[in-house]
């Protein structure tokens, strides 16, 4: 009986499990609201109906589903949702197919979504739209709007002014906790950034920030001062976005204040757009990396594409017939010592792959605007080290490896198979060791010089560790096993 209730026990608890996991996997599974918001959009409920249901969806996800709609479906939804939910629906698209589908809304719904986007937005979103409608939607908004948006556009898209928005709460350094939190009330109709409130003296130039949960929770006998944090971080609107990047990640802050050449708070950078901002300066890097004059996407027509790898492919072609320029200078080299034309590779691709693994490590250390002398010689004689005991390593083993497949695939005396991997271990360690100062310095070189340092890409890197490596080993295979060892014939 016992051994009965035990075994119901043991099968209760296995259902159990099983239906805990079934619960577990429901739960993993996402609902699928886009599919969801389609069907929504393609009934033939009221618009009323229609506009209630899309309230519970998140903007993100109505982003999702514009793509997917036709048209004439598209100008349905333009209709039936208020300017509110497409303007949050826009902030997660990219400018270029929110300028398209602001294109297609009529005048007075485009001009309300332009005004309740975040201005920085806006002004991307504008750039994207014709002319001729885009100066009537401007004139469609209000003046306060314009104002705000011309003062954006002011702004070369490198500069951080560029990025900012002018939504936010700023209040006068005088009041009291009482007034301050109804200006707080009263701006917060207009502003919904309001995690952080700044403040401004009488000549409107920035004094500090107050966090909102310091002011709510303040006392009236306080002052406002007392509240004050005077040392909160700011940037100038003309700064270049990639000087102030590492300065704006040191903080945790949701917002950051923006000010003019006199010190004036002219706005604020989101969480959000720095997010974006350091996105975009990754993708910058990533192209030149490649050897890229600009981004790519797969709508852009060939000429287009052609014209931004063209430059660097031309300098590169001359550098490629330099090394192939050097190789002739070695001929005698190879027509007597045919065999090490085989491993040439070798020494080429692991040079290449040391030069560029230097330099990315290089590229990311210089992001630190604050990076002194004595830690850049630090950095290169670091990665000269890291070059050289991985030479060393690498250089052992070819001499073991190289030196058996020599004796035994080529039929060649142990005498001539050693001294042959010997050669190559010693090139593969002296074109390690120089590859990763190479990688290292010509960085370091670029920033020197004002260049942006991710110029120096990958491309660029391999095609001179080549000629390091061809020059490397071709010459100590000259010296050694020509001269030294008279092995050739």
């Amino acid at each position: 009986m016992a051994e009965d209730i035990k075994k119901d026990t043991e099968n209760t608890e296995d259902i159990s499990k099983i239906n805990t996991d079934d619960d577990t996997a429901e739960m993993a599974v996402k609902p699928d609201y886009e599919g969801e918001i389609i069907e929504v959009i393609r009934s033939n409920d009221s618009p009323r109906v229609i506009l209630k249901k899309l309230e519970d969806y998140h903007g993100n996800d109505i982003a999702g589903v514009v793509a997917d709609l036709t048209k004439q479906e598209r100008q349905k939804l333009y209709r039936v949702c208020s300017g509110d939910m497409l303007a949050e629906a826009f902030e997660y698209l990219d400018e270029d197919e929110a300028g398209v589908y602001l294109n297609e809304m009529d005048l007075q719904k485009a001009a309300a979504v332009v005004s309740l986007l975040e201005t920085d937005t806006a002004v991307n979103v504008l750039r994207e739209i014709e002319r001729e409608k885009r100066g009537l939607i401007i004139d469609a908004l209000s003046a306060e709007v314009r104002k705000e948006i011309r003062l954006i556009a002011s702004f070369d898209e490198d500069e951080i002014g560029s990025k900012m928005t002018t939504n936010c709460i700023i209040i006068k350094e005088d009041l009291t906790i009482k007034q301050a939190m109804s200006e707080l009330v009263r701006q917060a109709e207009d502003n919904d950034n309001i995690t952080t409130i700044f403040v401004v003296d009488d000549n409107e130039e920035f004094y500090g920030a107050i966090d909102l949960k310091e002011l709510i929770t303040a006392r009236s006998t306080r002052t406002l001062e007392s509240l004050i944090m005077t040392s909160f971080p700011y940037v100038y609107a003309n700064e270049e976005i990639d000087e102030c990047i590492e300065k704006l990640k040191d903080y945790s802050e949701d917002l950051i204040p923006v000010l003019d050449n006199s010190s004036r708070l002219l706005g604020v950078i989101t969480a959000k757009s720095l997010i974006e901002v350091v996105d975009d300066e990754m993708g910058e890097d990533y192209v030149m990396f490649a050897g890229l004059t600009a981004e790519e996407d797969l709508q852009e027509p060939l000429l287009q594409s052609m014209k931004k790898r063209l430059p660097w492919l031309l300098v590169l072609l001359c550098l490629g017939m330099l090394v192939s320029g050097v190789v002739g200078v070695f001929e005698k080299v190879i027509s007597q010592l045919t065999l090490i034309m085989a491993f040439q590779s070798l020494i080429l691709d692991m040079a290449g792959n040391v030069g560029t693994q230097s330099l990315a490590v290089t590229i990311r250390v210089l992001t630190d605007e604050n990076l002194t002398f004595s830690q850049k010689m630090h950095l290169v004689a670091k990665e000269t080290r890291v070059g050289l005991s991985n030479g060393i390593l690498l250089g052992t083993m070819s001499f073991g490896l190289v030196g058996l497949y020599i004796m035994l695939f080529k039929h060649r005396t142990a005498g001539f198979s050693f001294a042959v991997s010997g050669c190559i271990g010693i090139s593969l360690m002296v074109a390690m060791l120089i590859s990763s100062a190479v990688g290292t310095i010509i960085p370091l070189f670029f920033k020197k010089i004002k260049v942006d340092p991710a110029v120096a890409s990958g491309p660029l890197i391999t095609t001179v560790n080549d000629l390091v490596a061809v020059v490397t080993y071709y010459g100590l295979s000259w010296v050694l096993l020509l001269n030294v060892m008279n092995l050739g014939g």
